[in-house]
């Protein structure tokens, strides 16, 4: 049951943070999110994998590394302008991790990108004003 409803939030809202004190099971319940709705998404899913403080361009060098993406144009602007138009998931595995700035670029990369949904895991929720949050 919490399952359907995880992966009903996902496909009908735009920002979902699973939260929790330990790493693990916060990534494993992502990672299975993610391949469950992987045929729901045009472009699919990418699921980055936070192991460091990452900035904006931090971040979109890891997009740019995801097997299976699409070439990433380089500079943070282009990179926007390219996922702007995606239908896809985009997973973040640690989003403690993110620098305020990045937050903020994630924030408006949400507002210009309709077909983008952001599934996050981490300590503490990215506090986005459409965020649903599932606490471990």
């Amino acid at each position: 049951m919490e399952m359907s409803r995880l992966l009903t939030a996902v496909r009908r809202g735009r920002v979902l943070t699973v939260t929790g004190r330990f790493r693990e099971p916060r990534s494993l319940l992502v990672r299975e999110i993610a391949r469950r709705l992987a045929s729901n998404f045009y472009d699919g899913v990418a699921v980055v994998d936070l192991d460091r403080a990452s900035g904006v361009r931090d971040l979109t060098a890891a997009l740019g590394c995801v097997p299976g993406m699409p070439f990433l144009p380089c500079g943070t602007a282009n990179a926007a302008s390219w996922l702007a138009e995606r239908d896809m998931l985009l997973v973040l595995d640690g989003s403690e991790l993110l620098t305020p700035a990045a937050v903020d670029w994630l924030r408006d990369l949400l507002r210009r990108a309709p077909g983008l949904r952001l599934l996050a895991a981490g300590r503490h929720p990215l506090a986005f004003e459409e965020e649903r949050v599932h606490r471990l």
